[in-house]
């Protein structure tokens, strides 16, 4: 198997995270009552940010990230 280059890698994780946040806001969009959806993103070190997405449990990832200068 070969290995990704850093911009597909960069995609498939941000994809990842992205297809949990759509999955996260129909269910809370369809619930019958109240319902709250937080994201938190923070900088790590080398080159990394955590996303937090918070949704009565919380979903934790970590991304290579590539400042735009």
């Amino acid at each position: 198997m070969e290995a990704l280059d850093r911009p597909a890698a960069l995609e498939a994780a941000n994809a990842t995270v992205l297809a949990k946040l759509h999955d996260l806001y129909r269910e809370a969009f369809s619930h019958d009552g109240f319902a709250e959806l937080k994201v938190e993103m923070r900088i790590l070190r080398r080159g990394q940010k955590e996303v937090i997405l918070h949704c009565g449990k919380q979903y934790r990832y970590v991304i290579d990230y590539a400042p735009v200068n």
